[in-house]
């Protein structure tokens, strides 16, 4: 590699426009968001919380694109694996932790809803829904809402490749290329629809279905975390632009179960499951800010203690916070009154 080439490669952030401070940040808020995760793991196997569905192995490339949207004004669509995204573009930890051990000052449901469907006014999070791809048309019918008010925002939605397969992915996509919408459509290729491996999922490319519907799609390293960013940057420009609509399908690898009722050696085994983890993008990241000289194990060591810190002050305010009271099953049940009402 010649003296330009290596340059090149290593200052390859600041040529995409992130700050040495931006992109220590996308790292940081990767590290939360595996942290994160990994307690929930323990949590749910310690019989402290129900449930939790993991998206260990996906949070590089829910963080980059997070970085390439503008976050102050754009509106997401997340699916139930994106905790690497909504802790990107503001959620908290504690509030993510009175989700999860369904707490009533959880922002989210008021400990309604299952861990992963986020939502939230303040940050333009659009509460999600159970059933898988619905979150698609609503992005859709967002960005019409953009493209008629004239408004310089886009919608993003993520999903996984199962998802893919649904009607309302299809139906969300022919509307967009139709209209040309400012909406981004991510998907999160992780290889599996809970037990399924992607080759008995697709017959091509998820990216590919987008030709049929008249706009771009785009495959890419989901743990290349500057290549997400700048192909969620590029597509942002041009649905702002007029443009319409890109598809981007991000390949990565859910590292961990479908979810904590899962038995994911069932279908695969620990060899695969080794050998997708070396392909973690955490640490490639970690090691391509180190060459940059802007980062450094002692500066790692203290960012994981403060991670640990925050996810241990997170549990125990989750762990310690109210129930929903019996009572409140009626609130925001009758309009106009978002305490509720008798009668």
């Amino acid at each position: 590699m010649t003296q330009t080439e290596s340059t090149k490669q290593i200052f390859r952030h600041t040529q995409l426009g992130l700050s040495d401070e931006q992109t220590i940040e996308m790292y940081a808020t990767m590290v939360l968001a595996r942290g994160f995760d990994e307690r929930n793991l323990l949590l749910q196997r310690a019989g402290k919380i129900n449930f939790h569905v993991s998206g260990v192995g996906q949070e590089v490339a829910q963080v980059a694109a997070a970085y390439a949207l503008d976050r102050e004004n754009d509106y997401f669509l997340p699916y139930y694996r994106d905790y690497g995204f909504v802790l990107a573009v503001g959620m908290t930890v504690k509030e993510l932790m009175l989700s999860v051990f369904a707490k009533a000052e959880d922002p989210n449901s008021g400990g309604r809803q299952m861990p992963g469907h986020f939502g939230s006014k303040r940050l333009r999070i659009v509460t999600g829904s159970s059933p898988v791809t619905t979150q698609v048309p609503h992005a859709v019918g967002i960005a019409l809402a953009a493209k008629m008010k004239k408004q310089p925002i886009v919608s993003f939605v993520t999903f996984g490749e199962g998802s893919s397969n649904q009607g309302d992915f299809h139906e969300g996509c022919n509307f967009a290329g139709v209209h040309k919408l400012p909406v981004i459509l991510m998907c999160e290729n992780n290889q599996y629809a809970i037990s399924i491996p992607v080759h008995k999922q697709l017959g091509g490319k998820v990216a590919d279905r987008a030709l049929g519907y008249g706009f771009p799609g785009i495959q890419v390293d989901g743990n290349d975390a500057l290549e997400v960013y700048r192909i969620v940057k590029e597509a942002r420009a041009r649905a702002i632009a007029g443009e319409g609509p890109t598809l981007i399908e991000a390949m990565m690898y859910r590292i961990s179960p479908h979810s904590t009722s899962d038995n994911d050696l069932a279908y695969r085994t620990k060899e695969e499951v080794e050998e997708n983890r070396a392909k973690d993008g955490i640490p490639k990241f970690k090691q391509y800010l180190i060459d940059c000289g802007i980062w450094n194990e002692e500066l790692d060591s203290e960012l994981r203690i403060s991670v640990r810190k925050q996810v241990d002050e997170a549990t125990e305010y989750g762990d310690n916070a109210p129930f929903p009271t019996p009572e409140s099953v009626m609130h925001h049940v009758y309009d106009g009154d978002a305490e509720g009402r008798n009668g």
